[in-house]
C-alpha cells in the first residue's frame, strides 16, 4: 500500500475537510447567528472538539496502518476482534458521497450558467433552482455521472498517483481562486463592514441553537466520524508527526472558511443584501448579485462556482477512500474491483437521491414525509457520524491503554498537551457530541 508524503497527507486531509461546508454552509450559518459571536464560539469548538477528534482518528489510523476495522482491533486492549464492527463508519462516507455528488452536479450547472445569463431577481433565481432540482432530471443525471466518473477515475490511480496528486493540483488552485476573490473584495467599500460583522461579537444573537450549530459545524467541517482521517492517517509513515499535521489541517480548514465568509459577506453587503440569506445564499442570492456587475460579475461567478467544484471534488474523493481500503484490506480484492463496488454503490444511490426530488419520481421515493435525499442526509449527519464519534471517544478512553496513547503523543508533543487531549476525549467531547446527537434527533 503506497504512502502519503507529509505534504501530501496535509493537502489530502485539508482537501477532505475543505468542502461545501466551508464555502457554502459556514457563511450562511454565520449570517443566521449574527456573525462575530458565533465565529468566536465556532473557533473554540474547532479547538476543543474538532481538533481533539481529528487527533483521535489520526492516532488510531497511524497506529493501525490499515482499514478502519483492522486499525481499531490493532490498538484495542488484548486485540479484541469485536472492534471490527467499528468499520460501519465506512458506509457513512459512501452514503454522503451519493447525495454530495448530486449537489456538486447542481454547482456544475451553475458554472455553465455563469458563462451565459445570470438571474437578475431573487424570484427568478429561486425558480431556476427549483426547476433544476425538480424538473431537469436528464441534466442532473449527466452532471452526477460526470462527478462520479471523475471521483472514480481519481481513486483508481491510488494514494500517490490519484488522491495525493489531485490535491497537489486542486488545493493550490482553490487557494489561488479564493485569494483572487479576496483581493477583489478588499477593493470594495463593504469589506470593512464584512470584517466588522464577522469579528465584532454580538452575544445577543447567541442562544442554545447557535451553540449547537457552532458545535455541529466544527465537527462536520473536519470530515470526522466517517473514517476518512483515520484512513488517510493509516497511509502516513508510522514515525510521521500526526499532531503537527493535524494542527496544520485544522488551521487551513478554518482559514478557508473565514476567507470564504469575508468574500461572501462583502459581496452581500455591497449589494445591500441580508447577511442571513440562509441555505439559498449560494444558489439564489449570490447569482443575483453577480448579475448586477456585468462582465465582471460573470468572471467572479465562474471563479466562485469553480472553486466550489474544486473544494467538493477533493472532499468527494476522501469519502470513498475508507470504503475502498476496507474492501481491499478485509477481503483481499484489487483496488479496481473495490472501486467498481463502491463507485457503483454511491452512483446508484445518487440516482435515487436526485430522482427523489423530482416532480416525476418524488412521490415514489418519499418515506415518512422525507424524500430519499433528505433521508440520506439525516441518517448520516444526525445519526451515523455522531455515533461513530462517540464510539471513537469510548474506545480510546476505556479500551486502549492510556500509556500506549501517551507514548504515541509524547513522540511529537509534551505531556501537558496529551493530558488535555485525553481529558477532552474522555469527558468533554463525548458529552458535547451526545448533546448534539440528541438535539438532531429532536430529543432536546
Amino acid at each position: 500500500m503506497n504512502k502519503f508524503s507529509r505534504i501530501g497527507f496535509i493537502l489530502a486531509a485539508a482537501g477532505s475537510a475543505v468542502g461545501l461546508g466551508n464555502i457554502w454552509r459556514f457563511p450562511y450559518i454565520t449570517g443566521e447567528y449574527g456573525g462575530g459571536a458565533f465565529i468566536l464560539i465556532y473557533l473554540l469548538a474547532i479547538l476543543f472538539i474538532g481538533l481533539t477528534m481529528f487527533l483521535a482518528e489520526a492516532v488510531i489510523g497511524q497506529n493501525g496502518q490499515s482499514d478502519v476495522s483492522t486499525s481499531f482491533v490493532a490498538l484495542s486492549t488484548s486485540k479484541n476482534k469485536n472492534w471490527k464492527f467499528a468499520g460501519f463508519m465506512v458506509a457513512t462516507g459512501l452514503i454522503i458521497l451519493s447525495f454530495y455528488s448530486v449537489v456538486l452536479g447542481w454547482i456544475l450547472d451553475y458554472v455553465i450558467t455563469s458563462f451565459s445569463t445570470l438571474p437578475n431577481e431573487a424570484s427568478i433565481a429561486g425558480a431556476n433552482f427549483e426547476r433544476l432540482i425538480s424538473e431537469d432530471v436528464g441534466s442532473l443525471i449527466v452532471y452526477h455521472t460526470l462527478i462520479a466518473g471523475t471521483v472514480i477515475f481519481i481513486v483508481l490511480k491510488g494514494i500517490k498517483d490519484g488522491i495525493e496528486k489531485i490535491n497537489l493540483i486542486l488545493m493550490p488552485l482553490l487557494g489561488l481562486i479564493l485569494a483572487g476573490l479576496l483581493i477583489y473584495a478588499l477593493t470594495l467599500d463593504s469589506f470593512s463592514q464584512a470584517v466588522s460583522f464577522m469579528f465584532t461579537p454580538d452575544f445577543s444573537k447567541i442562544d442554545s441553537h447557535a451553540l449547537l450549530a457552532a458545535l455541529g459545524q466544527a465537527f462536520f467541517t473536519l470530515s470526522l466520524g466517517v473514517g476518512t482521517i483515520l484512513t488517510y492517517s493509516a497511509s502516513l509513515p508510522k514515525k510521521a508527526n500526526f499532531v503537527k499535521s493535524s494542527i496544520v489541517v485544522a488551521i487551513v480548514d478554518t482559514v478557508i472558511a473565514l476567507v470564504a465568509g469575508l468574500i461572501i459577506f462583502t459581496f452581500l453587503f455591497t449589494a445591500g443584501a441580508e447577511s442571513a440569506a440562509g441555505p439559498g445564499l449560494v444558489f439564489i442570492s449570490l447569482p443575483v448579485i453577480f448579475s448586477g456587475w456585468g462582465m465582471l460579475g460573470h468572471i467572479i461567478a465562474v471563479s466562485f462556482f469553480v472553486a466550489l467544484v474544486f473544494a467538493g471534488i477533493t472532499s468527494a474523493v476522501s469519502m470513498i477512500e475508507p470504503a475502498l481500503r476496507f474492501f481491499i484490506e478485509r477481503y483481499k480484492i484489487s483496488r479496481q474491483k473495490a472501486t467498481l463496488i463502491c463507485g457503483g454503490s454511491f452512483y446508484f444511490l445518487g440516482i435515487i437521491a436526485l430522482l427523489s426530488m423530482s416532480k416525476s419520481f418524488g412521490a415514489h421515493l418519499t418515506f415518512f414525509g422525507k424524500n430519499a435525499f433528505d433521508i440520506m442526509d439525516f441518517m448520516t449527519s444526525s445519526i451515523m457520524m455522531p455515533l461513530a464519534a462517540i464510539l471513537i471517544c469510548i474506545f480510546l478512553a476505556y479500551f486502549v491503554e492510556k500509556d500506549t496513547l501517551k507514548e504515541k503523543f509524547l513522540a511529537h508533543t509534551n505531556e501537558t498537551v496529551f493530558n488535555i487531549w485525553y481529558f477532552l476525549i474522555k469527558f468533554i467531547v463525548p458529552i458535547a457530541i451526545t448533546i448534539l446527537l440528541l438535539n438532531k434527533l429532536g430529543a432536546i
